[in-house]
């Protein structure tokens, strides 16, 4: 935690623009209480946006949730942000008392609820899982006038029809395969959201990738590799998948691949790749966690990103 919480100050230090905390509830993570970190966080940076990568808004409850968001926001003094989801884990429905097959049905009411409560101070609301309200307030307010809520989606084309038609800013996470088979989903948000009458400028997409820099390509993957391994081997028992190899990680870090490890000069060349084959993103954000009892190399990674690849990408892209 303590090594988290220096990489949160060295991020806001070099100049990257926001940080991100998941949400898991299994021995090998210790997110459980995103907010809590963040606020921690929001309490040691100055600049850095922080955001939840993502909340399992499913289990949780919504008036929760914003009041813990709009505290953080309040001590980041309007830096905060929610990226929502579903999750890629189950471990935290039965945990809640939510049943999974359930799983779409919840997510949808308590995104509903999650936005009129950013909306409106006093909100009558009825809903399926979780009691009525009837116009009480719910506070504190949060520092922003409207606090930016981003929709976490993982491959299926109801998630990203579901962004565009609400007109959320969507998070795509990419964790295998290629940049450019996820082009017709976008596309799809895109057009969802032309139809809802939304705007080019509100329909921003984002990208949540493997990402880690090191001084040459050969650094970046070996010190990247091993938590990767070790994670996908253990949650591959779990899921029916192969083991975790060598020679499957070096060809997604590969030119085709949506893994952003390598030198510098390699990130950047992949970044805008991706930002190509997606049609132009507004954020990428890099999935690091795999390396992280590497803490060194964390934190030269994190400093490379923002002395060097940040600032190569925004100049390419003007």
């Amino acid at each position: 935690m303590e090594a988290l919480l220096a990489e949160v100050e060295t991020a806001d230090r070099v100049g990257l623009d926001v940080f991100g905390i998941g949400e898991h509830h299994r021995k090998e993570f210790l997110d459980s209480a995103p907010a809590v970190i963040l606020a921690a966080a929001a309490a040691r940076t100055k600049r850095i946006r922080l955001t939840s990568a993502v909340t399992v808004l499913s289990a949780a409850d919504p008036v929760r949730v914003f009041q813990d968001f709009a505290t953080i926001d309040l001590i980041a003094k309007g830096r905060a942000e929610i990226v929502v989801g579903r999750g890629s884990f189950g471990e935290a429905y039965p945990l809640f008392g939510f049943a999974m097959q359930d799983y779409d049905a919840l997510f949808a009411e308590k995104l509903d609820l999650l936005l009129k409560l950013r909306d409106e101070v006093g909100v009558t609301w009825r809903g399926r899982f979780r009691p009525p309200l009837t116009g009480q307030g719910v506070f504190p307010r949060p520092h922003q006038a409207k606090l930016p809520i981003w929709l976490g989606v993982g491959g299926t084309p109801q998630s990203f029809v579901r962004a565009g038609t609400l007109g959320l800013p969507l998070m795509v996470a990419i964790i295998g395969g290629s940049f450019d088979r996820f082009r017709p989903l976008v596309d799809l948000y895109r057009e969802a959201g032309r139809r809802a009458g939304h705007g080019p400028d509100t329909l921003k997409v984002g990208v949540h990738a493997m990402g880690f820099v090191g001084e040459t390509d050969q650094e970046a993957a070996d010190a990247f590799f091993p938590g990767w391994a070790h994670m996908f081997t253990e949650i591959g028992r779990e899921r029916g998948w192969s083991t975790a190899t060598r020679a499957q990680f070096d060809a997604m870090r590969g030119p085709d691949g949506a893994f952003l490890i390598g030198s510098p000069q390699t990130v950047r060349d992949k970044v805008l790749a991706a930002d190509k084959a997606l049609g132009g993103i507004s954020r990428l954000t890099f999935q690091m966690s795999s390396a992280m009892l590497e803490t060194r190399a964390m934190q030269r990674s994190i400093e490379l990103l923002g002395a060097e690849v940040a600032p190569a990408v925004k100049a390419a892209l003007g």
